[in-house]
């Protein structure tokens, strides 16, 4: 799992850093909000940890920018603790909100929660999902078509396909498709995930060689394009 820590304190950057690594978390840094918003693009991380007070822009701000194109969830780590506050982010999109200064084994307690909720909802999704003239049936496991066709998935298939366009346009690594859809990371597995978009371009594309949706992004993993 990948978690940003986004602060511009760079001894709180170290600690919470180091004690992410320590619980085998591999971490990216960021210092402010253009740096923040760069990094979700590039690394796709799982979890981002966002402090409030911010140079350039608060946290609050980005966390805005960030909920018009990404679902990653965030926890907000603030010294700001009253209740106004503690609302405003978890109305604009927070998942979580974390006094500082706090104890690690909460922070790392939330945070192992946050991710546990996440990786439930993505594996096993209750609502449909449209994407262009694609729609996912979670109850049939089905892709319904705009022009009324309709093509039945395996398991394994729809999860992949779900978790493809829920982060439509984003490039997600093989790593990241194999923690999210099959549990586990192990690289010597990487050829599975290419043999699943393989079936599933068998089934969803137009013509499986010239592939409109599932694309492949070469040295980087793959992305569904709508």
């Amino acid at each position: 799992m990948h978690i940003l820590v986004a602060d511009d304190d760079l001894p709180s950057v170290k600690l919470t850093s180091f004690l992410l690594e320590e619980a085998g978390y591999q971490v990216v840094k960021a210092y402010d909000g253009p740096g923040i918003l760069k990094s979700i693009e590039e690394r796709a991380p799982d979890l981002v940890l966002l402090d409030v007070s911010m140079p350039q822009s608060s946290g609050f701000d980005v966390c805005r920018q960030i909920r018009r194109t990404s679902d990653v969830p965030i926890i907000f780590l603030s010294a700001r603790s009253q209740l106004q506050d503690r609302v405003m982010g978890l109305q604009i999109g927070g998942d979580d909100y974390l006094i500082k200064p706090f104890e690690p084994s909460e922070l790392l307690a939330r945070v192992e929660a946050v991710l546990r909720r996440r990786n439930s909802e993505m594996l096993n999704p209750s609502a449909r999902l449209t994407q262009g003239d694609i729609t996912l049936d979670p109850v049939e496991h089905r892709v319904l078509f705009g022009d009324g066709r309709m093509v039945e998935l395996t398991p394994l298939e729809f999860r992949l396909l779900y978790y493809l366009m829920q982060n439509s346009g984003r490039v997600l690594s093989t790593s990241q498709i194999l923690s999210k859809v099959w549990g586990y990371d192990y690289e010597g597995e990487s050829n599975l995930v290419a043999v699943f978009i393989r079936r599933l371009r068998l089934k969803i594309e137009p013509n499986s060689d010239r592939p409109q949706h599932l694309i492949t992004v070469r040295n980087l993993g793959y992305k569904f394009e709508v």
